[in-house]
């Protein structure tokens, strides 16, 4: 979805952690099966588990997979090094639309962070931290690894996952929720999650050039649709009139506990009549791309929230309380806010806070 001014088509890089036996690989595999139609990229460890047959589904396998083979990625490589493997895995050639990086057991999260963010691959943005935890073990992976406290702080989506084996699965789910920082919390058995909470899903048939709003809230119907989607809501907002700067990073600021993923467009109207603004925010993480608004664009604002146990209808009223009341008129200090996430291809990526 997101495009920088420079054209370049952005990929999503999602990384994937948990302590051992949380279930990460069974989820890949359960993402890698149900991507529609997306091709799925992925850094790993080791092969193991992962099922060759759904690499081979997602994308070329010698295209689409980095093996590190035992080594743990936040050791075994720099940043440099990873630039490397994301520029094979971003190649135009391969196709892939998201790269999830599945880290070891004992990785730390923290540093995976640092070094995607700090990648300076202009090909890849940040898809998030997504820690995942088992409900029946997860009072003893506590004990014997305090420090998942931290991670799940850090966390931007968290799935706890193995609900099916928990005898108090109420009690673990209210407890994880009691140790994030405004991260999403998704119940899960056998690592199901919708893939719409980590990237957009491709429509069934193919579009020419940008996609449409309707691709971007598309839903994909299936034999599990009932049960992923009833895990996350969502929000469709689109405007005619433009929407005032100030506002609407007021409400960005402020965004609820459980907001995982923005994306769409923004019209700022006189505050800037040549441009459109793509926004992709993922957690913390917030990034605005201007782009030139071509002749055949409709002058909209069109964004898709999506998260946990958020209030739609509440953030709808946010969101239309954030359309400017003088369209025709601009201050010249109205877009600083904004520009603040336009990142300068000069400067360093801004971190979300940790």
């Amino acid at each position: 979805m997101s495009q920088p001014s420079s054209g370049i088509r952005q990929i999503p890089v999602v990384v994937l952690a948990g302590f051992l036996g949380s279930g990460k690989t069974t989820l890949l595999n359960h993402l890698l099966h149900r991507s529609g139609g997306s091709r799925i990229g992925a850094i790993v460890n080791d092969f193991g588990a992962i099922e060759i047959d759904a690499m081979a589904v997602a994308g070329a396998l010698g295209d689409s997979t980095v093996s590190l083979g035992n080594g743990c990625l936040c050791c075994a490589v720099d940043v440099g090094e990873l630039d490397g493997y994301l520029a094979k895995l971003a190649a135009p050639s391969t196709g892939i639309d998201v790269i999830v990086i599945e880290a070891s057991g004992l990785a730390e999260p923290q540093e995976l962070m640092r070094m995607v963010l700090a990648s300076e691959h202009p090909g890849i943005v940040y898809g998030g931290l997504v820690e995942v935890v088992d409900a029946a073990e997860f009072d003893d992976t506590r004990a014997r690894h305090p420090e998942i406290d931290r991670h799940l702080a850090l966390a931007d989506l968290v799935v706890v996952n193995k609900l099916d084996r928990a005898g108090d699965g109420d009690r673990v789910l209210g407890l994880v929720r009691s140790l994030v920082d405004r991260a999403a919390v998704v119940p899960a058995s056998y690592g199901r999650i919708d893939p719409e909470f980590l990237f957009d899903c491709r429509p069934s048939e193919e579009r020419i050039g940008q996609l449409s709003f309707d691709d971007l809230h598309h839903q994909r119907h299936d034999d599990h649709a009932a049960h992923l989607h009833a895990a996350y809501d969502s929000l469709a907002f689109s405007s005619e009139v433009p929407m005032d700067p100030r506002r609407l990073m007021q409400f960005l600021d402020s965004r609820p506990v459980g907001l995982y993923r923005i994306k769409g467009y923004v019209d700022f109207g006189a505050y800037d009549t040549r441009n459109r603004y793509a926004v992709h925010a993922v957690g913390r993480f917030l990034r605005f791309y201007p782009e030139m608004w071509k002749p055949e664009d409709p002058r909209l604002t069109q964004l898709v929230l999506i998260g946990s146990g958020i209030n739609a209808p509440a953030l709808g009223k946010e969101l239309e309380a954030c359309k400017s009341d003088a369209p025709h008129t601009a201050d010249e200090h109205g877009m600083w806010g904004v520009l603040r996430y336009v990142q300068d291809p000069e400067e360093e990526p801004v971190e979300p806070p940790v």
